[in-house]
């Protein structure tokens, strides 16, 4: 059962971590590159900020973005300022979605993702938390997938495989981590099903693609599966 408030709570401290970190960074950092490939320090910091703002627009019932176009030019016309003004965006952007989440409304509720994805509204803090905790790693300002909390990184593995199950392009895959939890994910394409075997945080390296070359992952000696770009 999804615990929305549990999540904008989790929210307020990822939130917190990620404001820490980017404030250690100077102006220079922030024009430097990301783990992103064509990305600098600057476009990660814009995303956040209009992430925020974007799911305000979900949670208000209106879309998502304007376009993808819209969505590309806005990050792509903010990166470049300086620490200062992404700090203050930052933190603004996110005052505004948790005054938004703090309006009284029926969470079950179904809202629109972009693409036209459809989830339940309750399930939007946690996809929150995603973008903070993920693009904190994206960073690469000494916040590592080793340094998940525990809880996030199980939950985002579960939400990863059930998003990946049924594709037909991505081969079957049973996940098995180092501490005894298993997911399958996947869908029918052609091929022995694999196992990958490893710690919680390289499965979700794998999973999110942000787990390199698998190099920390038991393929049992099969080829390590290619997933589609999130």
């Amino acid at each position: 059962m999804i615990d929305h408030v549990r999540d904008l709570a989790s929210v307020r401290e990822a939130t917190d971590r990620f404001l820490s970190a980017a404030g250690e960074l100077g102006d220079d950092a922030v024009a430097g590159p990301s783990r992103l490939p064509g990305w600098t320090r600057g476009h990660v910091l814009a995303h956040i900020a209009r992430n925020a703002d974007a799911l305000v627009n979900v949670l208000a019932g209106r879309p998502m973005y304007a376009s993808s176009e819209s969505r590309d030019a806005d990050i792509a016309r903010d990166a470049a300022r300086p620490l200062d003004a992404h700090l203050a965006d930052l933190r603004e952007s996110a005052e505004r979605l948790s005054a938004r989440a703090a309006v009284p409304a029926d969470w079950s509720r179904t809202v629109v993702m972009r693409n036209g994805v459809t989830d339940q509204a309750a399930r939007v803090p946690f996809r929150r938390w995603i973008e903070l905790e993920l693009h904190l790693v994206d960073l690469d300002a000494g916040y590592e997938l080793t340094d998940l909390p525990e809880e996030f990184t199980g939950r985002e593995i579960a939400f990863l495989a059930e998003r990946w199950s049924g594709r037909p392009e991505v081969p079957a895959v049973t996940l098995v981590a180092d501490d005894g939890r298993s997911w399958r994910t996947g869908g029918t394409a052609e091929g022995a099903p694999v196992t990958l075997t490893g710690s919680p945080a390289a499965l979700l390296g794998w999973l999110a693609g942000r787990g390199g070359k698998g190099a920390e992952l038991d393929t049992g000696g099969a080829a390590l599966p290619a997933l589609p770009p999130l």
